[in-house]
């Protein structure tokens, strides 16, 4: 199966209404793509995580978006690379390529291709953290979906954040930001409060990137020990578990 690729210069208004919730994704390939999990993984363990990631993330959308205004997506790069994505995700999830260099830039090009696509707000979402709560994702939907200008922001364990969502594309949370630092949900913090628009902050949660946060991940799906720092239960992802339950030899 594979999946309509959303063109920004074509508007829909029938997406007005919609929240678009926009996981941001490389194709998966191995040695492209969650590079810090290898070791303990290996290059195509850790492409098959990516996998699960992006099957457990989506199917927590499409769940929040049959009960709510919200829509699925994948923002993905690279170009080229569209078939690599054909059957993981959910029915009805649309694609819209990436553009830009830095990371900063990229987002925001995202934000304003999603938006002029027809879509009332966007929320750009990570591909990394498969257990994100549904109740985060419904929380930045109601958000924005209320009258109003505002920027909604999901921290991360590390400094970094889950998931920025907006209804205009603002550029100043995405400038002069140190990307891949522990500073970078702070420096968005500021950016946003100097540029004059409401913050609305939800509950923090974590990315899978490295062995340590994969001992989070086992901790939370094999044994039910959820992460010191979370205060909602966290979603069940069923690809990631049975992957671990496949391999959780390999990161112990």
């Amino acid at each position: 199966m594979s999946y309509l690729i959303l063109d920004p210069a074509s508007r829909n208004p029938e997406l007005e209404s919609k929240c678009a919730l926009a996981v941001m994704a490389k194709a998966p390939r191995p040695g492209k793509v969650k590079t810090r999990l290898s070791p303990p993984l290996t290059a195509e363990q850790a492409a098959a995580l990516n996998i699960c990631f992006l099957r457990d993330t989506s199917r927590n959308i499409a769940n929040v978006a049959a009960a709510s205004e919200a829509s699925g997506l994948v923002s993905y790069t690279p170009v080229g690379d569209e078939r690599l994505f054909d059957g993981l995700l959910p029915v009805g999830f649309r694609l819209v390529a990436q553009r830009g260099d830095g990371f900063g830039e990229r987002l925001l090009a995202a934000a304003e291709d999603i938006l002029a696509c027809g879509f009332g707000a966007v929320c750009l979402i990570n591909s990394d953290s498969p257990t994100l709560p549904t109740t985060a994702l419904r929380h930045a939907v109601e958000e924005l979906n209320r009258p109003g200008d505002r920027i909604v922001l999901g921290g991360s364990s590390d400094g970094g954040y889950y998931l920025i969502g907006m209804k205009a594309p603002h550029p100043e949370p995405f400038t002069s930001i140190h990307w891949s630092t522990s500073s970078v949900y702070a420096e968005t913090v500021a950016a946003i409060a100097r540029a004059g628009v409401e913050l609305i902050e939800i509950p923090v949660w974590y990315d899978v990137d490295d062995g340590e946060t994969l001992k989070l991940l086992q901790d939370e799906l094999l044994r039910s020990i959820p992460p010191p720092f979370v205060t909602t239960p966290g979603y069940p992802a069923p690809y990631s578990l049975s992957f671990l339950l496949e391999t959780v030899g390999v990161s112990e």
